[in-house]
C-alpha cells in the first residue's frame, strides 16, 4: 500500500501508473481535485485532494489510507513547486512557500507515516532534484530546499533504519512533464525558441543530450521502494542524464575536440 503525494501530474502521475502496474495498491493525494481523480480513477485508487504540506493535510493524508487499506508501505513525497528568483528579487513569502511545499511538506508526510511504516518494514522516497546537488541561476529558494531535503533523508534514514524503515532520494534534471512544458514556454518566449526547441537547448551540455521521461524517474522511484533495494537508506540518486557528474569547466574543451576530429575527417 503506497501513499504518492503530488500524483494528478508529472511525475507524480507516472510513479502512480508504475507502482500500479507492479501491482501497489495506491493512496494518491494532491490538492487539484480534477486532475488527481482523473489519474485515481484511472488506476482505481484513494483520492485524497488537499494540501499534505500542511500538518492537517498531511495528517489528514497518511490517516485516510490507513484507514482505507488498514496499512501503509511505502510514502512517495513528491509534490513540489519551483518559485524562481535570485536573492535580492524572491519576496519572503515565496521563500516560505517553498520551503513549506518542498521541505516542511515531506517532514510532515514522513512524520505522520513513521508509526505505519514501522509496523510494515516500508520505506519512503523523497523526489528532490539535481537543483538540490548544484546551484543554478535564478533558483536560490529551490535549490535551497531540495539540499535541505536531501539532508532530511539522510538524518530519517539514520534515526529509523533500525526500526526497519528505509529512507532515500531521487534527484531528477530535466524532465518532460507539465510543469517542465510550462518552463520550457516561459524561457523559449524570451528567446524565440518552441517549447522542442527549448528542451533542446537547456540540455544541451547534459552528457544525454536529452531531458527524462517521468516514466524514468518513476522506475527509479519504483526500484528504491522494491526489495531489490533492500540495503540503499540515506541515498541520494541522481536520475539526470549526467548533469550532476559533468564538469562545466570543460564543456568548452570538449567542443574543440569535437571540432577538431570532425576537421580531421
Amino acid at each position: 500500500m503506497a501513499l504518492v503525494t503530488g500524483a494528478g501530474s508529472g511525475i507524480g502521475a507516472a510513479t502512480a501508473r508504475r507502482l500500479a502496474a507492479d501491482g501497489w495498491r495506491l493512496a494518491l493525494s494532491g490538492r487539484r481535485d480534477g486532475p488527481l481523480r482523473a489519474v485515481a480513477d484511472e488506476l482505481g485508487a484513494l483520492a485524497i485532494v488537499g494540501d499534505a504540506a500542511t500538518e492537517r493535510g498531511a495528517a489528514a493524508a497518511v490517516d485516510e489510507t490507513v484507514r482505507q487499506y488498514g496499512r501503509l508501505d511505502a510514502l512517495v513525497a513528491n509534490a513540489g513547486v519551483m518559485l524562481p528568483g535570485r536573492a535580492e528579487e524572491l519576496s519572503v513569502d515565496d521563500w516560505n512557500e517553498t520551503l513549506r511545499i518542498n521541505l516542511t511538506g515531506p517532514f510532515l508526510q514522513a512524520r505522520r507515516s513513521l508509526d505505519h511504516l514501522r509496523r510494515s518494514g516500508g520505506a519512503i522516497v523523497a523526489v528532490s532534484s539535481v537543483g538540490g546537488l548544484r546551484a543554478g541561476p535564478g533558483a536560490v529558494a529551490y535549490s535551497t530546499s531540495k539540499a535541505a531535503l536531501n539532508m532530511l533523508v539522510q538524518a530519517l534514514a539514520v534515526d529509523h533504519a533500525s526500526e526497519g524503515v528505509r529512507v532515500n532520494a531521487v534527484a531528477p534534471g530535466w524532465v518532460r512533464t507539465e510543469m517542465g512544458d510550462e518552463e520550457m514556454r516561459e524561457f523559449g518566449s524570451e528567446r524565440g525558441l518552441t517549447v522542442e526547441e527549448g528542451y533542446r537547448k537547456v540540455t544541451e551540455h547534459v552528457p544525454a543530450r536529452r531531458a527524462a521521461a517521468a516514466d524514468e524517474i518513476a522506475a527509479a522511484i519504483a526500484w528504491l521502494l522494491s526489495d531489490q533495494a533492500s540495503y540503499v537508506n540515506g541515498a541520494t540518486l541522481a536520475v539526470d542524464g549526467g548533469t550532476a557528474v559533468a564538469d562545466v569547466g570543460t564543456i568548452a574543451l570538449a567542443g574543440q575536440d569535437i571540432a577538431v576530429e570532425r576537421g580531421a575527417r
